[in-house]
């Protein structure tokens, strides 16, 4: 009896090592990896009308931001660095991109001022306001992380913490590719043209 003990143990160890490593290697192969955004659909209230992804072409592509119109560097910079990338691109390949911004901050950035913000960078620019659920929710597919930082010496009141990377995504919300925050236009460039083609 006392030598059967460790036998089946043996065995049933044996056993759930098997069920991991096929776990494992299912994941594998299917590509999965818990880390990676899922991207979706994305569906708000804009500066130009109800927008949804789903109102993209086929051949066109969504450059998506996080931000907010009070951010001091990083948001205006994301918007710039979509303009730059845009006019280096042909005037074919162009039209297949809309550029799009996110508030994370819905308590004051309205549409109206969503609206006059877009304006600095381009008609074609478009700002979302959702609400906080729908927010948290896009926000958590595509991976964004987002938090207040209250600043009572400022006349702002509070700043927001933010993700900065831009995703291109196609018409079902699929994230074609992920580029990371760059005072350039040298990497969403080559993104962008990537996927276009010429």
């Amino acid at each position: 009896m006392a030598i059967r003990k460790p036998l089946w143990l043996g065995i049933a160890l044996l056993a759930l090592l098997l069920v991991v490593a096929s776990v494992g290697l299912y994941q594998l192969r299917a590509g999965e990896d818990p880390d990676e955004p899922t991207g979706g659909p994305i569906a708000m209230p804009s500066t130009q009308g109800d927008f949804s992804l789903a109102q993209l072409g086929d051949d066109e592509i969504a450059i998506v931001s996080f931000g907010y119109t009070y951010c001091p560097d990083v948001c205006p910079m994301n918007q710039a660095v979509k303009r730059q990338a845009l006019a280096q691109l042909s005037d074919t390949q162009r039209e297949r991109v809309v550029p799009v911004m996110i508030t994370v901050d819905p308590e004051r950035d309205t549409l109206d001022r969503m609206s006059e913000y877009m304006q600095f960078f381009g008609e074609e620019f478009i700002g979302l306001v959702g609400s906080q659920a729908q927010l948290t929710d896009v926000a958590e597919r595509y991976g964004v992380i987002w938090r207040r930082v209250d600043a009572p010496e400022s006349a702002m009141a509070y700043t927001i913490d933010h993700s900065a990377s831009l995703f291109l995504v196609n018409r079902e919300g699929k994230i074609l590719q992920r580029v990371l925050y760059s005072p350039t236009p040298h990497g969403l460039v080559s993104a962008l043209e990537s996927e276009l083609g010429s």
